[in-house]
């Protein structure tokens, strides 16, 4: 399995493609990307998630992505951290 990396602050104009090709500009190859959407609409909710082939590669993206200029914003790259569970919420009333 391999690791995966969280890329925030991404213009809601960026595609998977825009995203992927950044990462192929910078001698990285990613396995997986994927804009995060939000349910209602439709429209991208500024994040994504990407799938790197090892921990090596997912530091190296980290160093040669983070704070650089991708469709006028400047990203955030680090490893992605496990979801915590949520609690609570209008379902649970039921």
């Amino acid at each position: 399995m391999g690791t995966r990396l969280f890329v925030g602050n991404l213009s809601f104009n960026t595609t998977e493609v825009d995203l992927r090709d950044a990462f192929t500009q910078a001698g990285l190859n990613a396995l997986e990307v994927k804009i995060v959407m939000e349910r209602e609409t439709g429209r991208p909710r500024g994040f994504a998630f990407v799938e790197m082939a090892d921990q090596a590669s997912a530091t190296k993206a980290i160093e040669a992505l983070n704070h650089r200029e991708l469709g006028g914003r400047e990203l955030n790259v680090n490893e992605a951290r496990e979801r915590t569970p949520r609690v609570g919420g209008a379902s649970s009333r039921y």
